[in-house]
Protein backbone atom coordinates (compact mmCIF):
# COMPACT_ATOMS: atom_id res chain seq x y z
CA UNK A 1 0.00 0.00 0.00
CA UNK A 2 1.31 3.76 -1.13
CA UNK A 3 2.66 5.54 1.59
CA UNK A 4 4.38 5.52 5.21
CA UNK A 5 3.01 3.57 8.42
CA UNK A 6 4.58 4.62 11.85
CA UNK A 7 3.50 2.00 14.80
CA UNK A 8 4.33 2.46 18.00
CA UNK A 9 5.85 -0.71 19.96
CA UNK A 10 8.13 -1.11 23.15
CA UNK A 11 11.23 -2.46 21.53
CA UNK A 12 12.73 -3.83 19.05
CA UNK A 13 12.59 -7.70 19.78
CA UNK A 14 8.81 -7.61 18.81
CA UNK A 15 6.96 -7.50 16.12
CA UNK A 16 4.20 -4.37 17.09
CA UNK A 17 0.43 -6.00 17.77
CA UNK A 18 -1.16 -3.52 15.16
CA UNK A 19 1.35 -4.29 12.46
CA UNK A 20 0.97 -8.00 12.52
CA UNK A 21 -3.30 -7.36 13.01
CA UNK A 22 -3.09 -4.60 9.84
CA UNK A 23 -1.47 -7.45 7.84
CA UNK A 24 -3.19 -10.73 9.28
CA UNK A 25 -6.93 -8.95 8.73
CA UNK A 26 -6.61 -6.54 6.22
CA UNK A 27 -3.66 -7.78 4.15
CA UNK A 28 -1.98 -4.74 4.29
CA UNK A 29 1.48 -3.76 4.63
CA UNK A 30 2.92 0.21 3.89
CA UNK A 31 5.50 0.76 1.25
CA UNK A 32 7.44 2.18 3.88
CA UNK A 33 7.19 1.24 7.81
CA UNK A 34 8.80 3.14 10.56
CA UNK A 35 8.47 0.96 14.23
CA UNK A 36 8.79 3.32 16.69
CA UNK A 37 10.30 2.80 20.45
CA UNK A 38 9.70 5.32 23.06
CA UNK A 39 11.98 5.20 26.08
CA UNK A 40 12.46 7.02 29.33
CA UNK A 41 15.40 7.60 30.86
CA UNK A 42 16.48 8.07 34.51
CA UNK A 43 17.30 11.27 33.83
CA UNK A 44 15.72 14.95 33.59
CA UNK A 45 16.42 14.93 29.84
CA UNK A 46 17.81 13.50 26.69
CA UNK A 47 19.39 16.56 24.08
CA UNK A 48 17.98 16.11 20.97
CA UNK A 49 21.84 14.90 19.62
CA UNK A 50 21.23 11.38 21.57
CA UNK A 51 17.92 11.12 21.77
CA UNK A 52 17.54 8.98 18.66
CA UNK A 53 18.67 6.02 17.27
CA UNK A 54 17.73 4.30 13.57
CA UNK A 55 18.75 0.46 12.81
CA UNK A 56 17.73 -1.21 9.39
CA UNK A 57 16.90 -4.41 11.12
CA UNK A 58 19.51 -5.75 8.89
CA UNK A 59 17.42 -5.37 5.54
CA UNK A 60 19.03 -2.33 3.89
CA UNK A 61 16.11 -2.40 1.11
CA UNK A 62 12.56 -3.82 2.65
CA UNK A 63 11.78 -0.28 3.49
CA UNK A 64 11.03 -1.10 7.00
CA UNK A 65 13.17 0.64 9.74
CA UNK A 66 12.81 0.96 13.94
CA UNK A 67 13.63 4.07 15.69
CA UNK A 68 14.19 4.29 19.33
CA UNK A 69 14.03 7.46 20.69
CA UNK A 70 14.98 8.73 24.44
CA UNK A 71 13.60 11.00 26.00
CA UNK A 72 13.91 12.18 30.14
CA UNK A 73 11.37 11.40 32.85
CA UNK A 74 10.58 15.18 32.59
CA UNK A 75 10.14 15.32 28.80
CA UNK A 76 6.85 15.03 27.04
CA UNK A 77 7.20 12.62 24.36
CA UNK A 78 6.66 14.35 20.74
CA UNK A 79 6.60 11.95 17.65
CA UNK A 80 6.71 14.41 15.33
CA UNK A 81 9.46 16.05 16.60
CA UNK A 82 10.77 12.46 16.57
CA UNK A 83 10.51 11.57 12.87
CA UNK A 84 12.03 15.04 11.78
CA UNK A 85 15.00 14.51 13.42
CA UNK A 86 15.24 10.91 12.28
CA UNK A 87 14.88 12.02 8.93
CA UNK A 88 18.16 14.31 9.77
CA UNK A 89 19.93 11.37 9.92
CA UNK A 90 18.75 8.80 7.96
CA UNK A 91 18.57 9.44 4.24
CA UNK A 92 15.75 6.74 4.34
CA UNK A 93 13.62 8.08 6.52
CA UNK A 94 14.02 11.78 4.92
CA UNK A 95 13.09 10.21 1.28
CA UNK A 96 9.42 9.53 3.29
CA UNK A 97 6.74 12.15 2.91
CA UNK A 98 6.00 12.69 6.81
CA UNK A 99 3.04 14.86 6.32
CA UNK A 100 0.98 12.14 4.55
CA UNK A 101 1.78 9.37 7.25
CA UNK A 102 -0.88 6.83 9.46
CA UNK A 103 -0.08 5.81 13.26
CA UNK A 104 -0.97 2.11 14.39
CA UNK A 105 -1.44 1.85 18.12
CA UNK A 106 -1.91 -1.62 19.52
CA UNK A 107 -3.91 -2.34 22.56
CA UNK A 108 -4.79 -4.65 24.39
CA UNK A 109 -7.82 -5.13 26.32
CA UNK A 110 -7.94 -7.01 29.72
CA UNK A 111 -11.28 -9.31 30.56
CA UNK A 112 -12.49 -10.87 33.58
CA UNK A 113 -12.50 -14.63 32.97
CA UNK A 114 -12.89 -17.79 34.69
CA UNK A 115 -8.68 -18.47 35.25
CA UNK A 116 -8.44 -20.74 38.59
CA UNK A 117 -4.91 -19.56 38.70
CA UNK A 118 -4.93 -16.25 39.76
CA UNK A 119 -7.87 -15.19 42.83
CA UNK A 120 -10.71 -13.40 41.91
CA UNK A 121 -10.39 -10.10 43.89
CA UNK A 122 -7.09 -9.84 42.25
CA UNK A 123 -8.05 -10.86 38.65
CA UNK A 124 -10.60 -8.04 38.98
CA UNK A 125 -8.60 -5.36 40.52
CA UNK A 126 -6.09 -5.89 37.59
CA UNK A 127 -8.59 -5.71 35.32
CA UNK A 128 -10.13 -2.59 36.87
CA UNK A 129 -6.51 -0.78 37.11
CA UNK A 130 -6.06 -1.67 33.61
CA UNK A 131 -8.70 0.98 32.53
CA UNK A 132 -6.59 3.97 34.28
CA UNK A 133 -4.41 5.14 31.46
CA UNK A 134 -3.51 8.06 29.23
CA UNK A 135 -4.91 8.42 25.90
CA UNK A 136 -1.78 7.01 24.15
CA UNK A 137 -2.80 9.28 20.74
CA UNK A 138 -3.10 12.86 23.17
CA UNK A 139 -0.06 11.56 25.00
CA UNK A 140 2.46 11.39 21.61
CA UNK A 141 0.75 14.16 19.93
CA UNK A 142 -0.23 12.36 17.05
CA UNK A 143 -3.04 13.73 14.44
CA UNK A 144 -6.32 12.11 15.73
CA UNK A 145 -7.63 11.97 11.97
CA UNK A 146 -4.15 9.65 11.08
CA UNK A 147 -4.59 7.36 14.02
CA UNK A 148 -6.08 3.17 13.52
CA UNK A 149 -6.16 1.72 16.87
CA UNK A 150 -5.54 -2.00 16.52
CA UNK A 151 -5.82 -4.51 19.58
CA UNK A 152 -6.64 -7.64 21.38
CA UNK A 153 -8.64 -9.22 24.47
CA UNK A 154 -7.23 -11.05 27.20
CA UNK A 155 -8.72 -13.01 29.83
CA UNK A 156 -7.72 -13.12 33.42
Amino acid sequence: MPGTAVFLNRGKDTVPLAMRANVEHNHILHENVIILSIETDPVPSVPDETRITIDDLGFDDDRIIHVTARFGYVQTPDVAAVLRLAAEQSSEVASLDLSDTSYFLSTIELRLGDRPDMARWRSRLFVATSHISADAAEYFGLPRDRVVIMGSRIDV
